[in-house]
């Protein structure tokens, strides 16, 4: 989708076609695997779904989210496995659903418009969102009520709070990611909708001010709705760069790029890349431009570069661990979301180089931008089968994946099979069971193995079993990559 795309399509195709001569025995799907990680989404919507709904198991839910405020809140994605539409992770989601498609769109063939409309469910609703000046909803849900009980979507009878923050509670993270997922959707959508991305991308603009106007962090603001589920550890300064730099790269207003440039000595790693924590995107993102200016590149060349280094399972600068079996493993739970989010980059990141004829040096160490294809590539083989115990960790996809994944709308029947209502703690003889979820969410990716590769497929197992947007919305880009691999 973006501009210069098809100038670096021949480039793409070189270094697939290097990549695929280290292909080993073991075949990947990337192509059916795509077109499965976009039809998770479906699984996670919520509010009136469309006559387009492919995921027939889920049914309309939460048609009166919002109310209690007197605002239209239906829409939007439930997170994980639970009820509740915690809008810093949803954001967080949609910018990387819109960058997939900015960097990777003309690489999806029929799944883009599929796509497109995964980023729409969010644009759409974050517009309501941000309705009114100085009021930014940042969250609908009580997630102390919902994880209370078990039951599906379409049977919800906890507390719908709407939580949002103002000028005297401010929000700055979840407002400032709610603006990049704006402005990056706004250049994914422009070719295809260009009245809509202008929408968009003044929306982006409106919402980043707000922002960066009215300090401070929704931690304080709305206080046990975030936390301790999506407590906002690093600090807000990052989303507030981050928002600046795809504003910058949605509108080309310099005021921006002032702002990343000026901002810049406020981010605190280089390393980390997440719904919390957008330190190392920032740099990735803004190399692709600071590339063709080769006079100054500070921080986000070096950084870029020493983020790369820190990856690698050669680099002598290497600070990840890998499993014998070749997982990457960071600190923390789900660390599957890790997984796909620093493939992502590495891809990005190889596609800038090579198109800069750009090398790094860790150490005594030449890598290339094959390297870091190649890198990803073995992590996304891990995750779709290649690994100690050969089971995939993408729900539908394969013939050995998880069963009895931590989700509340798979595991408990659908209105078709069970018309009458489940209640709270309805749905606990289903999540007991041991047999497998009644539903599958095709496409979810779960959190993963332990670094030991082993995996416990149960839903008590939260860490492991457990899918996210935000652990799947990556794999969207990673996937449309290497889809070009089933081509030669």
């Amino acid at each position: 989708m973006r501009g210069d795309i098809a100038e670096m399509s021949n480039l793409f195709v070189l270094m697939i076609m290097m990549i695929a001569t280290m292909v080993n025995s073991f075949s990947v799907n990337y192509s059916d695997a795509l077109t499965k990680s976009i039809l998770f989404f479906e699984g996670q919507r919520s509010g009136p779904l469309p006559p387009s709904q492919r995921m027939k198991w889920r049914k309309d839910s939460g048609l009166s989210d919002g109310y209690d405020i007197d605002m239209d809140m239906t829409g939007g994605y439930y997170d994980a496995g639970d009820n509740v539409k915690f809008h810093f992770p949803m954001a967080f989601t949609t910018t990387i659903l819109a960058w997939s498609v900015i960097e990777f769109g003309d690489l999806m063939g029929p799944d883009l418009q599929h796509a497109i409309e995964a980023i729409r469910w969010g644009t759409d609703y974050f517009l309501k969102a941000t309705k009114f000046p100085n009021i930014i909803v940042a969250q609908v849900g009580d997630p102390n009520s919902d994880h209370g009980c078990w039951e599906r979507p379409e049977d919800m009878d906890t507390s719908r709070q709407t939580y949002f923050v103002s000028r005297d509670r401010p929000g700055s993270e979840v407002s400032a990611e709610i603006a990049a997922a704006l402005a990056a959707s706004s250049i994914a959508l422009s070719k295809t909708n260009y009245l809509y991305s202008r929408v968009l991308l003044d929306k982006a603009k409106l919402v980043f001010n707000f922002a960066n106007n009215y300090r401070g962090s929704y931690n304080d603001s709305i206080c046990d709705g975030a936390c301790p589920f999506y407590c906002d550890i690093n600090g807000y300064m990052d989303e507030l760069v981050w928002g600046a730099a795809w504003l910058y790269k949605a509108s080309n207003d310099r005021r921006y790029w002032n702002f990343v440039k000026s901002n810049m000595q406020s981010i605190r790693s280089i390393n980390d890349f997440g719904w919390d924590s957008k330190d190392a995107g920032i740099n990735v993102l803004v190399s692709q431009w600071m590339m063709k200016d080769p006079s100054n590149q500070n921080p986000f060349i070096p950084n870029a570069d020493k983020f790369i280094c820190n990856l690698l399972p050669d680099s002598p600068n290497k600070t990840v661990t890998y499993s014998k079996g070749g997982l990457l493993f960071i600190p923390g739970q789900s660390n599957m979301q890790h997984v796909g989010s620093y493939s992502f980059l590495l891809i990005i990141y190889a596609s800038y180089m090579e198109a800069n004829n750009k090398i790094i040096n860790c150490g005594n160490v030449v890598v290339k931008a094959c390297d870091l294809v190649s890198l990803a590539k073995t992590q996304v083989d891990y995750v779709l089968g290649n690994n100690p115990l050969g089971m995939s960790y993408m729900v539908g996809y394969g013939e050995k994946y998880p069963q009895k994944i931590h989700h509340r709308g798979s595991v408990n029947p659908s209105i078709d099979l069970y018309p009458k209502h489940i209640g709270c703690r309805d749905g606990d003889k289903y999540f007991q069971s041991q047999a497998p979820n009644i539903n599958v969410l095709t496409g979810a990716f779960v959190g993963g193995p332990a670094d030991d590769d082993s995996f416990q497929d149960s839903r008590y197992n939260i860490s492991q079993s457990e899918p996210t947007t935000y652990i799947n919305a990556p794999f969207v880009g990673v996937l449309a990559y290497f889809k070009q691999l089933n081509s030669i």
